[in-house]
């Protein structure tokens, strides 16, 4: 009976490393670069793009006209209910793995149960790693004259798609569809 219980810890524990690298994953920064062009001049491209991240909260942070970059910044938050989620998931795993450690190890008593008390940790640890500042910098390629515009965007993954998907149709933008093909 003793072995089950040494298998069942260290299934346990598995799952606590998997916790861990969720709420590693979860807070990740997945800032990519992705290069854009367009039939339409540069000036109406980039006021197209500028104006509709600013109707989303973004903040023009300035630039530098001589590497023709345009920068923006945007708080980013957390969703509670993946905070409150992950306090739940990892409260319920602490129980497990307290509950675990009471039956191989009887002389703790009730002790090992106090391991319950993490599961607050986990919603904390999210919250305060994924609400961040996230910035946007947009590179003009092609020259200021030209009748096509390239660009090259350095944002959060999520952002380009949303640019992408959003702004494609009305400012001929196309990328190389790297973005919304890929599977993660």
């Amino acid at each position: 009976m003793e072995s089950s219980y040494y298998s069942t810890f260290i299934l346990t524990i598995l799952l606590a490393i998997g916790l861990a690298f969720f709420l590693r994953a979860a807070s990740k920064d997945r800032t990519t670069i992705v290069d854009i062009s367009s039939p339409l001049p540069p000036l109406d491209v980039l006021n197209g793009i500028s104006n509709w991240l600013e109707e989303r909260g973004w903040r023009r942070e300035g630039g530098d006209a001589d590497r023709k970059v345009l920068r923006f910044n945007g708080r980013v938050s957390s969703s509670p209910v993946l905070a409150v989620f992950l306090s739940i998931l990892c409260g319920l795993g602490g129980a497990c793995l307290g509950l675990v450690i009471c039956q191989l190890y009887a002389s703790l008593n009730w002790w090992p149960l106090v391991l319950v008390l993490l599961g607050p940790f986990a919603g904390f640890f999210y919250r305060n790693r994924a609400s961040r500042i996230e910035s946007l910098e947009m590179r003009l390629v092609s020259k200021v004259n030209d009748k096509k515009s390239q660009l090259r965007i350095k944002a959060h993954r999520d952002e380009l798609i949303a640019i992408e998907a959003e702004l494609a149709e009305n400012l001929q933008l196309a990328s190389d569809g790297s973005l919304t093909s890929s599977p993660i």
